[in-house]
């Protein structure tokens, strides 16, 4: 049986039971998170040109455009919206091997795909998780290859809304294959376009509804390479460089990916730097170090051997990819949270003048298993003294088990943004934290306008 075929038996066989109960409740933390996220970047340029776009283009009315009274839209629009605004505000989710985001496709899929089907919230939740078993699965037959060769994670995240799809609309084994063989072959996203530019949202929102479209052809009988995965010149070679993919299909149900590689951004910005800021605002809180007499921050983390991204950030996409600025604001303020994605935090004097204090220091050499995009950071200061912190990985990650009161703290925080009533947003928390009740997710999209 080719790759595609087991993966496709897998998900197709498995009922909504037969999944960890830890594993719903993190799709259900994704839901919310990547509401959460679309609410701030529904605020920007780029998820505003798309909404325009998609609306004059218009279509069966399926699945709600989420924040605004516009009317329903095809279900891989509306979800191409939805998961472009997500990503728009780099503020969604990771699979931490290789900064993935599967979670704002996959969320942004699934609630619009059941809007249609009128699936219930355990279906949802399902199609979720099962998403992410075969985007996590698939990432792990192209690392390190795929960063390597320039190629963005909406290459994998795609899998995730296709798989989400096929799920909602209950597609057969058969017709599940082809879906995860199509989306192999749909789509594409240059690295260095999503670092410095909204190429990156543009991804997100491909991702979407490319992976809807896929699981719609092959409802209808359209047939892909059924072997496109191992194929010679095929997905895993192209993308990838690891002759053995053996692992890809072994060992279904003993280790789930989203229990494992899935991390929530609980602050802004790029996830591979959330660890940069907390251990520079520990170590800044436990030398009770003055700014001011600040001469170096030495970051240590496995791999990195120079400073990558802007030194100085001007705006949103700049301070994503600036581990600079996550570590100087972590020693400015001893904090980071969602108020330092701000002009007035990005212009900020203490911080500005740190930033050229930020060196990289020597990789670690001792427990590397452990680091799961964490670090070390020491600070040192004019007197002679210096400070470290170690963080193996950010807060918000299923290794280190996350925290609704974090999940709903971000959904607090983010969703005013879009102009959602006090009462909408406590009563849109309350029915995505018990997702798996809802008997149709019209009840939750009513509370996203």
């Amino acid at each position: 049986m080719t790759v595609a075929g087991e993966l496709a038996v897998f998900l197709t066989g498995r009922a909504h039971v037969d999944l960890p109960p830890r594993a719903m409740e993190y799709a259900a933390m994704l839901v919310s998170s990547t509401i959460a996220s679309a609410a701030l970047g529904s605020t920007l340029e780029s998820a505003k040109i798309m909404r325009t776009l998609e609306q004059q283009r218009g279509g069966v009315a399926e699945a709600t455009v989420w924040f605004g009274d516009a009317p329903k839209l095809p279900v891989a629009a509306a979800a191409r919206i939805n998961a472009l605004m997500s990503d728009a505000a780099a503020s969604d989710d990771s699979d931490l091997r290789n900064i993935v985001h599967p979670g704002t496709t996959l969320a942004a899929t699934a609630l619009a795909v059941a809007e249609k089907t009128g699936s219930s919230g355990q279906a949802i939740l399902a199609a979720i998780v099962l998403g992410y078993e075969a985007a996590g699965r698939i990432n792990s037959g192209v690392i390190p290859g795929l960063r390597q060769k320039g190629f963005h994670g909406c290459v994998i995240a795609i899998f995730g809304g296709a798989v989400a799809a096929g799920r909602l609309m209950k597609l057969d084994a058969a017709q599940m294959t082809h879906a995860l063989a199509l989306a192999a072959t749909s789509i594409g996203g240059i690295m260095a376009a999503a670092n410095t530019s909204t190429s990156r949202e543009y991804h997100a929102g491909l991702a979407a509804m490319l992976g809807i479209n896929a699981a719609q052809a092959a409802a209808l009988g359209f047939a892909g390479r059924e072997d496109i995965f191992e194929a010679r010149a095929g997905f895993f070679q192209v993308f990838g460089q690891s002759e053995d993919i053996s692992h890809v299909t072994a060992g279904f149900g003993q280790r789930w990916e989203i229990l494992n590689e899935m991390a929530i951004k609980l602050v802004p910005g790029g996830h591979p730097y959330h660890a940069l800021a907390e251990a520079a605002a520990n170590a800044a809180r436990e030398g009770n170090v003055d700014p001011a007499k600040v001469d170096a921050i030495i970051m240590s983390q496995p791999g990195v051997r120079k400073l990558d991204g802007p030194r100085h950030p001007t705006d949103l996409i700049g301070i994503a990819h600036s581990p600079a600025y996550f570590l100087a604001t972590g020693v400015a303020d001893r904090d980071f949270s969602w108020a330092h994605a701000s002009d007035e935090k990005i212009v900020n004097p203490v911080m500005r003048r740190l930033l050229d204090k930020v060196e990289v220091g020597p990789p670690p050499t001792e427990n590397l298993e452990r680091y799961k995009r964490g670090v070390t950071v020491t600070i040192r200061t004019s007197d002679g003294k210096s400070y470290s912190n170690t963080v193996y990985a950010p807060r918000g990650s299923a290794v280190l088990g996350i925290d609704w009161a974090d999940v709903e703290g971000k959904y607090r925080a983010l969703t005013p943004f879009a102009k959602m009533s006090p009462q909408n947003v406590e009563a849109s928390a309350r029915l995505i934290r018990n997702l798996y009740r809802l008997d149709r997710v019209d009840d939750l999209a009513v509370l996203l306008l």
